[in-house]
């Protein structure tokens, strides 16, 4: 991370869980790094387009007694020089920049959680061999199941997505069952939604192996999962940032492929089908 400003605001709020809110608060101060530390609440919540008590409450999250406390120690660790640093772009990378660094580094982290495959290996066996295959995720996740199930689906010969809630979620875990699944494979990110830990409780009671990729080992949903394998999020922008989940997925379904002889034959001929029917533009 760099030594600029913004980079030492950046590190300040690496590890904090903040709402979209309060993200977007640290990204109006990342851009304005200079200026900061001389700014009174109400300015920094007008430059946000946020509540004074938003501003407040965001220092909190941070583990400050309030506002002005946060004030005080950006001015403690702020360079003479950043003082009314005005519009520029303070020296280094920008907020863009690094919140794509820090997706590089979530990466990197999976890369090297990777070197030992046996987890991955254990996971494509289990999904390979549940008929049909059930792939769960909600809210924020069901991107990362839909895509995952659309794939698997070549290759898989019966996947199931469940990417909507409520009573009926169960019911389709009830009709699964009966049709002889024995897996289910979760995406949760944060925030996890309630729902996401009662459908896997209800799963796990039903005699499913749940396999689980969240963004920590100490996830809720890790106290339901038979196996989870973490992948880090990124917290730099309003919104969280999936790189390193989605690429994780896309190594689940690898090592599932792996598992199912006839996975090959079955792509082959979607792709004799797809040509045939001339379904994408060369």
């Amino acid at each position: 991370m760099s030594d600029s400003p913004a980079g030492r605001l950046q590190a300040l709020f690496e590890g904090h869980r903040l709402t979209p809110t309060q993200r977007r608060i640290a990204h109006c101060m990342v851009r304005r790094a200079g200026d900061v530390p001389f700014l009174s609440s109400v300015e920094l919540a007008e430059l946000a387009g946020v509540s004074q008590p938003s501003v407040t409450r965001f220092a909190v999250a941070l583990g400050f007694d309030g506002y002005p406390a946060l004030r005080r120690h950006l001015r403690e660790v702020a360079p003479p020089e950043a003082a009314g640093g005005g519009e520029e772009e303070p020296a280094g990378h920008n907020a863009y920049q690094q919140a794509v660094l820090a997706e590089i580094e979530n990466l990197q982290h999976l890369a090297g959680l990777l070197a030992d495959p046996a987890p991955v290996e254990r996971a494509g066996r289990l999904l390979a061999r549940s008929r049909p295959l059930l792939v769960l995720g909600l809210r924020a996740a069901s991107s990362q199941a839909r895509g995952f199930a659309y794939f698997a689906g070549k290759v898989h010969p019966d996947v199931r997505l469940l990417d909507e809630g409520g009573s009926m979620l169960t019911d389709r875990v009830d009709a699964a069952v009966r049709a002889g699944a024995t897996a289910l494979l979760c995406f949760a990110l944060p925030r996890h939604p309630r729902e996401v830990v009662e459908a896997l409780e209800y799963a796990r009671a039903a005699g499913l192996t749940v396999v689980t990729v969240a963004e920590s080992a100490f996830a809720p949903v890790a106290a339901h999962s038979d196996l989870l394998i973490p992948a880090a999020v990124g917290t730099a922008l309003a919104f969280d940032t999936a790189c390193a989940p989605m690429m994780l997925g896309r190594v689940l379904l690898e090592a599932m492929a792996d598992e199912l002889p006839e996975a090959q034959a079955r792509l082959e001929e979607f792709d004799a089908k797809a040509a045939a029917r001339g379904l994408f533009v060369e």
